[in-house]
């Protein structure tokens, strides 16, 4: 069965909706319950629903606004269920939430950012060229001024290491894009070395951010 994607304004967004997605995963070191959501409905503008059939396996609330001047998805809190199709859903959310960019920002290259806290959550980057941090890549001064500009945007709890591209939590949850890796051990290692003292139940994150080109948006029309 195909995956269903749905992305809608999030004023049209249902408390009923919404503990769906409290419920989508629970227990985990990165969770957002009920309340955390609902702030997250009043500060984003889209959010992104994808269904196996009636069941919700991922979401993800997003904007697409100008940045320093530049086109810009920023991709807020969001989850992908753990199942055998966590991978195809991530993959379905970020494609659907790409595919409004290159109709709001039509022959342009965007820039796409999110706060991730686990090494699988660079599967969201794949499609991207030019991410930071990555490894064996030494960042720039630019680099470092977007991670600080996307910091300030994301409003990121805790305090921001510019050098590091890294939040240090205060001790409740960083509004991530929570994915985790069906295998772990498929996870290449330096991109797992990345994340490493890592405490995300303290809401540790890093904010990456990579460019979607004008090209690659085109072929998902």
């Amino acid at each position: 069965m195909a995956l269903e994607v749905e992305t809608k304004d999030c004023t049209a967004l249902s408390d009923s909706e919404i503990c769906e997605m409290a419920e989508l995963v629970s227990g985990e070191s990165v969770y957002f319950d009920v309340g955390h959501l609902s702030k997250q409905r009043d500060a984003w503008v889209l959010v992104t629903h994808v269904r196996d059939g009636s069941r919700l396996v991922a979401y993800g609330f997003c904007t697409l606004e100008r940045v320093g001047g530049d086109p810009t998805v920023l991709m807020g809190a969001g989850a992908t269920k753990r199942s055998a199709r966590r991978d195809s859903a991530l993959r379905a959310m970020v494609n659907a939430q790409l595919r409004r960019a290159v109709l709001a920002f039509p022959d342009e290259d965007v820039l796409v950012a999110a706060q991730m806290a686990d090494a699988a959550t660079f599967t969201a980057f794949k499609p991207l060229d030019r991410v930071v941090p990555r490894p064996g890549y030494e960042p720039n001064g630019e680099d470092r001024a977007w991670g600080r500009r996307l910091a300030k945007r994301f409003d990121v709890q805790g305090e921001y290491k510019a050098r590091e591209f890294r939040v240090y939590g205060d001790g409740g949850p960083s509004f991530v894009l929570n994915h985790t890796a069906a295998r772990p051990e498929a996870v290449p290692a330096d991109v797992a070395a990345l994340f490493d003292g890592y405490d995300t139940r303290n809401g540790d994150a890093m904010i990456a951010f990579g460019w979607a080109t004008r090209e690659d948006l085109a072929k998902l029309l």
